[in-house]
């Protein structure tokens, strides 16, 4: 239950962002590959982001 009210950390925000990025340029591939790449491209300025996070533990 205390789990329930803990905040997220800053990594696990950017985590879950990049998931979804992810799954959104995965459908969006057989659509518009275009949309696709740019998703594609902010997911990895994010998982930079999140390594750069890591780093710094």
């Amino acid at each position: 239950m205390i789990n329930f009210f803990r905040r997220k950390s800053k990594y696990e925000k950017l985590n879950a962002e990049y998931k979804k990025l992810m799954k959104q340029a995965f459908v969006l591939s057989t659509k518009n590959r275009t949309l696709s790449d740019q998703a594609t491209a902010k997911a990895n300025e994010i998982q930079k982001l999140m390594l750069a996070l890591e780093t710094k533990k």
